[in-house]
């Protein structure tokens, strides 16, 4: 019984799906095909017509409205999504082509870079999303550490930088060259 209203169940998603729309190429019936990336439109007449098209149309079709205004026309912005994935762009699309990253700009923490001694040290994400500070001078300058600086002196060995680090007794400032790594009292 159950397997049975599942099933029906099936079928009638599997109609809806369908769309009575003639093949653009030789005239056929376009119906719903499934493939390794998903569900696809294609020809009844395959493989004499080999006519596809996607079933979901990644052209910039609008997610959500932001409810801010756009910084040159004072349209709406709107999150849409693309082919290359999520952006933010202008409502008025094509009229304004107005468009935002989604990713914010790194944090710049204003603090030197004790290597270069020229860029500061900004917050960035690793490929896996792991946060990392490094210098904005990459790749002339390749300082990085991992846990969040401090713009302190080591008492040890007087190097310019220390960071946090977690300890089981609590955070505590560890020096960042690392011939040093002295832990501060």
């Amino acid at each position: 019984m159950a397997g049975k209203v599942h099933d029906q169940l099936f079928d009638a998603h599997e109609h809806a799906l369908e769309q009575e729309e003639p093949c653009p190429t030789c005239g056929g019936q376009l119906q719903t095909r499934y493939g390794k990336r998903g569900p696809f439109l294609g020809c009844s007449n395959y493989p004499e017509c080999d006519f596809i098209r996607p079933l979901n149309q990644n052209d910039g079709h609008i997610v959500k409205h932001l409810g801010k205004p756009c910084p040159i026309c004072d349209n709406e912005l709107v999150l849409r999504q693309g082919r290359f994935g999520m952006f933010i762009g202008c409502a008025s699309f094509p009229d304004c082509q107005h468009i935002e990253p989604l990713e914010k700009k790194a944090d710049d923490t204003q603090i030197l870079c004790p290597d270069c001694h020229k860029g500061h040290l900004v917050q960035r994400k690793s490929r896996y999303g792991k946060a990392f500070f490094a210098c904005d001078q990459y790749p002339a300058c390749r300082f990085a550490v991992n846990n969040k600086p401090v713009a302190q002196q080591c008492e040890t060995c007087g190097f310019p930088l220390l960071i946090e680090k977690s300890f089981a007794t609590g955070i505590k400032l560890q020096c960042a060259d690392k011939k040093c790594h002295h832990i501060q009292q």
